[in-house]
């Protein structure tokens, strides 16, 4: 891959792989360094992309995969939720109390859920993403709406 090419796919994509990482770490430190390693991917990857929905199937894909390397090393050190929410500025304090509450979903829940609403990814790019079939992933979207239904409420409940 020529530089101009490396360059403008990472320009272009790396936000959204600090975002994905971040919403599977929940940790600024591990997602910047899980940013860094799949840019490198990026940058070292000799074949050349069809187009650029495959770049970025791509970079998800390596990311996700990159994610689950790490997070399942020995040397894994697991930070509390607070310390991240702490450091994320939010202009409302719900947007942090939701937050928090799409953070404790499982990480196969939150990711369906991070792709289908912040990348606006289909349905049917999700299941290529993740290696699923589209019906997989329906279900996890409509699983993953009712357990952040239930615990957003749950937060609203206790609040009150």
């Amino acid at each position: 891959m020529d530089k101009t090419t490396f360059r403008t796919l990472a320009e272009a994509h790396r936000d959204m792989v600090y975002r994905i990482a971040l919403n599977f770490f929940r940790n600024i430190q591990d997602a910047e360094d899980a940013t860094q390693e799949v840019i490198l991917k990026l940058y070292l990857r000799t074949a050349p992309f069809d187009s650029q929905e495959h770049a970025r199937n791509w970079l998800i894909r390596v990311t996700l995969n990159h994610c689950r390397s790490v997070w399942r090393s020995p040397w894994r050190q697991r930070v509390s939720l607070g310390d991240l929410t702490a450091a994320i500025p939010f202009s409302r304090p719900e947007d942090g109390e939701l937050f928090q509450t799409v953070m404790v979903l499982p990480e196969k829940h939150r990711t369906v859920l991070y792709l289908f609403y912040y990348e606006e990814l289909s349905v049917r790019e999700i299941a290529e993403v993740l290696k699923l079939s589209e019906t997989a992933v329906t279900s996890r979207l409509s699983r993953a709406r009712k357990k952040l239904k239930d615990e957003w409420m749950e937060v609203l409940n206790d609040g009150l």
